[in-house]
C-alpha cells in the first residue's frame, strides 16, 4: 500500500513522517495553503465584548494559530469571560495551549452536527457567538445558532488558496510510484483532486484508489463522484487517521 496525502502542511508532512516510521510508503501532496484571513483585524475588537454568557467558536487548529498571532501581535490576550469551544480534541488543545483556558469539545466526530449536540448550546438565546475559522466552507454551525436566537459574528482568521499543480504531470508521478490509498481530509480538497486530474487519469487510476476520509458527508461526496473504496476515519486528526490507515489493511482488495 502506497499513500498519498493530501492535507496541508504541517500536519500533513507529519502524517507522512509517522506513516514512514511505522515502515509505510508514503508521499505528501497539499493541495491547499493557509494565509491570513482577511477579517484578523477585527478580532481583538469582537472578543472585547464578549461577556460571561457569551461563546467563541474555533473551527480549526489553523483558526487558532491565524487568530493567536494576530492577538500576540496586538499584545493583546484571550479573554478569560466568554465560554470557549471547538470542534474537536486537536482544536480544543490547541486552543487551550494558546490561552490556558478551559474549552469544551464534543467527544464524537469533529463536525459542526455533534458540536451543536452539546448541552451548553441549547439555551442560547440572546447570547453572542463569535465564530473563528476560515473562508468558504459550510454554514450549519451559524446558521443554526442564529435560528437558537444567538447573535453570531463570524471572524474570517484564514484563507485557504489551492496549490496550483499540472495535473497530468503529476497523475502520472504518483501512478508511477504505485500510490493505491489517498488521504483526503476535507469536501474541498476533494473536489480540488478530482478536477485536477485529467479524465484519463481519473478512471484509470484516481478513482480505483482506496480513499480515507474524515465524515460520512465526504464519503457520500465520493461515491458521487465515482469511487468505491471508501473508508470514514473516527476523527481528522492524525492519531485517527493512523489508526484507519492500520485497518485499512485489512480491507478486500
Amino acid at each position: 500500500m502506497t499513500i498519498l496525502v493530501t492535507r496541508p502542511s504541517p500536519q500533513g508532512e507529519e502524517l507522512v513522517s509517522r506513516l514512514r516510521a511505522l515502515g509505510q510508503v508514503a508521499w505528501s501532496f497539499p493541495l491547499i495553503e493557509f494565509t491570513p484571513g482577511r477579517e484578523l483585524n477585527t478580532l481583538g475588537q469582537a472578543l472585547s465584548v464578549l461577556g460571561s454568557e457569551d461563546l467563541v467558536f474555533a473551527l480549526s487548529q489553523h483558526a487558532v494559530s491565524f487568530a493567536h498571532a494576530q492577538l500576540q501581535q496586538q499584545r493583546l490576550h484571550w479573554p478569560a469571560s466568554p465560554q470557549y469551544f471547538a470542534i474537536g480534541r486537536t482544536t480544543a488543545l490547541a486552543l487551550h495551549q494558546v490561552s490556558g483556558l478551559d474549552v469544551r469539545y464534543p467527544l464524537d466526530r469533529e463536525i459542526s452536527e455533534v458540536l451543536l449536540q452539546l448541552p451548553e448550546l441549547q439555551n442560547i438565546a440572546g447570547k453572542k457567538a463569535l465564530i473563528l475559522r476560515g473562508n468558504g466552507g459550510r454554514e450549519l454551525l451559524a446558521e443554526t445558532l442564529i435560528a437558537r436566537g444567538a447573535q453570531v459574528t463570524v471572524c474570517e482568521c484564514y484563507q485557504r488558496s489551492p496549490v496550483h499543480y499540472d495535473g497530468a504531470e503529476e497523475a502520472m508521478r504518483w501512478q508511477s510510484r504505485e500510490v493505491t490509498t489517498l488521504v483526503v481530509t476535507s469536501g474541498e480538497m476533494l473536489q480540488q483532486l478530482w478536477t485536477l486530474i485529467p479524465l484519463w487519469y481519473r478512471e484509470r487510476w484516481l478513482l480505483k484508489c482506496r480513499l480515507l476520509v474524515v465524515s460520512e458527508r465526504i464519503a457520500r461526496q465520493a461515491q458521487e463522484m465515482g469511487w468505491q473504496d471508501i473508508q470514514v476515519a473516527d476523527s481528522a486528526d492524525n492519531d485517527a487517521l493512523l489508526r484507519a490507515l492500520d485497518n485499512s489493511q485489512n480491507w478486500k482488495p
